[in-house]
C-alpha cells in the first residue's frame, strides 16, 4: 500500500523547488494534491505534470481571502484535507540588515510566518475530530544563521517556534505539527541567499555543509513524506534538520 493512500494534501509554493518535489512525491505515494503557488501558470503546469491526482491553485499565502479560497477549492475537488505543507517562502537578497527596507521586511514576515497562521485558521477546523498533519518548512537559517540574512533568518526562527507551540496545543485534537529545516538547495531562492551567484560563492556555501552538497527537492520531499505518513504517528513538534550536517 502506498504511504499516503487516501490522503489529501495541500502544498504551498509548489510550482517549483522544494514544494514541487513534495507535491510530486506525495502524489506518487497515493495522495491527492492541491498545488498552490502565487504563480498561476506554474501551479497549473505542476498539477498537469502530476496528473489527475492534482489541481493547481493560484494564491498569495499572505492573504486570508486567497488562503480560504485555496482550502475551499481543495474541499470542492477532493472532499477533505488531511495534510498542509507550508512551504512557500521568500527572502531578501543577502546584504547588511540595515539595507532591507520596511516594506520588504513586512512582506517576508507575511509570506514566511503569517501564512502559517492563516492556514491554521482555515484548515484546523477541518481536521478537528479526525486528525491531520501540518508540515512547516523552516530552515537551517533559523538554527545556525548566516550573516546578511538577518530578517529572513528571523522568520525561520519564528516558524520553528510556531511549529512547537502548535504541536502541543493541537495534540489533543490529534493534529500533528512538524517542521523541516533544509540547508540551502538548488531552488530559485539560492541566488538570493548567496547575494551573488558565482562559482566561488557557491563553493563557499557547499564548504559549510559537511556532506559536501546542496540539498535537493527530493531530499526535502523524502523527509516530508515520512512526517506526513502514519509511520510518524508518534512524531510531533520536531524540527527535522535535512542539512548534510550544517547545524552540527
Amino acid at each position: 500500500m502506498k504511504r499516503l493512500e487516501g490522503k489529501v494534501a495541500l502544498v504551498t509554493g509548489a510550482g517549483s523547488g522544494f514544494g514541487l518535489g513534495i507535491a510530486e512525491t506525495f502524489a506518487c505515494e497515493g495522495a491527492k494534491v492541491v498545488v498552490v503557488d502565487i504563480n498561476e501558470a506554474a501551479a497549473r503546469a505542476a498539477a498537469e505534470k502530476i496528473g489527475a491526482a492534482a489541481i493547481g491553485v493560484a494564491a498569495d499565502v499572505s492573504k486570508a481571502a486567497d488562503v480560504n479560497a485555496a482550502v475551499e477549492k481543495a474541499l470542492a475537488a477532493f472532499g477533505k484535507l488531511d495534510i498542509v505543507v507550508n512551504n512557500a517562502g521568500i527572502s531578501h537578497r543577502n546584504r547588511p540588515l540595515l539595507e532591507v527596507e520596511e516594506d520588504e521586511f513586512d512582506r517576508i514576515f507575511a509570506v514566511n510566518v503569517k501564512s502559517i497562521y492563516l492556514f491554521a485558521r482555515a484548515a484546523v477546523p477541518l481536521m478537528q475530530d479526525k486528525g491531520g498533519v501540518f508540515i512547516n518548512v523552516g530552515s537551517t537559517a533559523g538554527l545556525r544563521p548566516r550573516p546578511g540574512l538577518t530578517w529572513y533568518n528571523s522568520t525561520k526562527g519564528a516558524v520553528h517556534t510556531m511549529t512547537k507551540s502548535m504541536a502541543v496545543e493541537l495534540a489533543p485534537q490529534k493534529i500533528r505539527v512538524c517542521a523541516i529545516a533544509p540547508v540551502a538547495g538548488e531552488t530559485p531562492l539560492l541566488a538570493t541567499f548567496m547575494g551573488e551567484d558565482t562559482p566561488e560563492r557557491r563553493q563557499q556555501f557547499v564548504n559549510s555543509i559537511p556532506l559536501g552538497r546542496f540539498s535537493t527537492p527530493q531530499d526535502i520531499a523524502n523527509a516530508a513524506l515520512y512526517l506526513a505518513s502514519d509511520e510518524a504517528s508518534m512524531v510531533t513538534g520536531v524540527v527535522l534538520e535535512v542539512d548534510g550536517g550544517r547545524c552540527i
